[in-house]
């Protein structure tokens, strides 16, 4: 898929959306209302990814909710597990949601293919029990400013454990684990696509044009972006 290019005249933040299984369509979307801008109005571009072509394009990389063993199935098919985890190595900054936090984290409960394995969590799987037990909840979440956020958690997992290196970013009210960062890595249990609210896309966005600009920096990007 061609990513939507706003001008061509600046170098705008190119972030993905893994397309194999799951809710991209609806990150999709909530990117593009997050409010970043580039220079000259550009904003940033993004791109449905399915192809190691498209991987290799991107800036940043979301990993939608969905079902998170078909995806596993699916990156190994695709042939995009391993180029995967090399880029983040690398330093591409990569957000999951749901499914995409458990194909994250290093330890899953209860996964019968292996995962991602770039986030030193565990999670465990199906934590709040089958569909009909979804629920909504308001969290304060580090880094977000103004309101508590509304999550919705569908068949959500739960962060069980985070290593010395992992910034818990936020709780249930029960104390439980939602939200975690460990350098450009993004976990959630939650579905922040689900709702209007487009300040957890605009969060990643900025760890996206952080690295971007330590990139540019060191002279191996063109151009510019910033956060509005």
């Amino acid at each position: 898929m061609t990513p939507d290019r706003a001008s061509p005249r600046a170098r705008s933040a190119l972030i993905g959306v893994l397309a194999l299984q799951g809710d991209f369509a609806e990150h999709l979307a909530s990117l593009r209302a997050c409010g970043v801008d580039g220079p000259d109005g550009a904003g940033i571009d993004v791109i449905e990814v399915r192809t190691l072509d498209q991987l290799d394009a991107v800036d940043g990389l979301i990993i939608p909710g969905g079902e998170s063993t078909t995806i596993a199935r699916l990156l190994i098919a695709f042939d995009l597990m391993e180029p995967l985890r090399t880029r983040i190595r690398g330093g591409l900054p990569v957000w999951g949601t749901c499914a995409g936090a458990i194909l994250l984290a290093n330890e899953v409960t209860n996964l019968d293919r292996p995962s991602i394995a770039a986030m030193d969590i565990t999670i465990e799987r199906n934590a709040f029990g089958r569909q009909i037990d979804s629920f909504e909840e308001d969290l304060q979440i580090s880094g977000i400013e103004g309101p508590p956020l509304h999550a919705v958690f569908i068949r959500a997992p739960v962060i069980t454990r985070t290593g010395p290196g992992v910034e818990v970013l936020g709780r249930l009210a029960d104390g439980r684990i939602v939200a975690a960062r460990q350098g450009r890595l993004l976990a959630t249990a939650f579905h922040p696509e689900l709702t209007a609210d487009r300040r957890m896309h605009a969060l990643f966005a900025r760890i996206v044009l952080e690295q971007m600009l330590e990139q540019q920096r060191a002279g191996t990007v063109d151009g510019g972006v910033h956060l509005r």
